[in-house]
């Protein structure tokens, strides 16, 4: 399988607000750069979106080396959370209902055809490519504000 970095971020301006998206996909050297956004969201929509996006992008199954500065999403796909949380209807461990289930079981199902590997970044940090979809993000963001 052919081995992909994934970088993305999402940003919001208020919670919910205008927010955008940015996704940078890498192979042999090779970047391909996605972005978009919304009117009225927040800003776990937006990093969800991002990861989405990029995936989508994908036209076989690959190994992906997912870079986001996203505890909510990384934590959630590398400890199993989101899978849980679909196991018992979109409930939580604390039995409250699960946020953004819609974009979690898409992302889940687009996991679910890739080895994925999964990489917390510091958000506004020495990570070039994190800035750079930061950069995309903010900028997909200020076209609706």
């Amino acid at each position: 399988m052919k081995t992909v970095s994934i970088y993305t971020d999402g940003a919001c301006s208020g919670n919910p607000g205008p927010g955008g998206w940015g996704a940078i996909l890498i192979y042999k050297g090779v970047e391909r750069v996605l972005s978009g956004g919304e009117k009225m969201t927040t800003n776990n929509r937006m990093e969800l979106t991002g990861v989405i996006s990029a995936l989508q992008a994908l036209k076989e199954p690959c190994v992906v080396e997912l870079w986001s500065d996203s505890k909510y999403v990384i934590d959630a796909l590398e400890k199993g959370w989101a899978v849980s949380w679909r196991a018992k209807g979109w409930r939580k461990a604390d039995k409250k209902p699960a946020l953004n289930p819609d974009l979690w079981e898409t992302l889940l199902n687009l996991t679910e055809k890739h080895e994925m590997h999964y990489h917390w970044v510091k958000g506004h940090g020495e990570n070039e490519y994190n800035n750079r979809c930061d950069a995309l993000a903010v900028q997909e963001r200020e076209k609706f504000a």
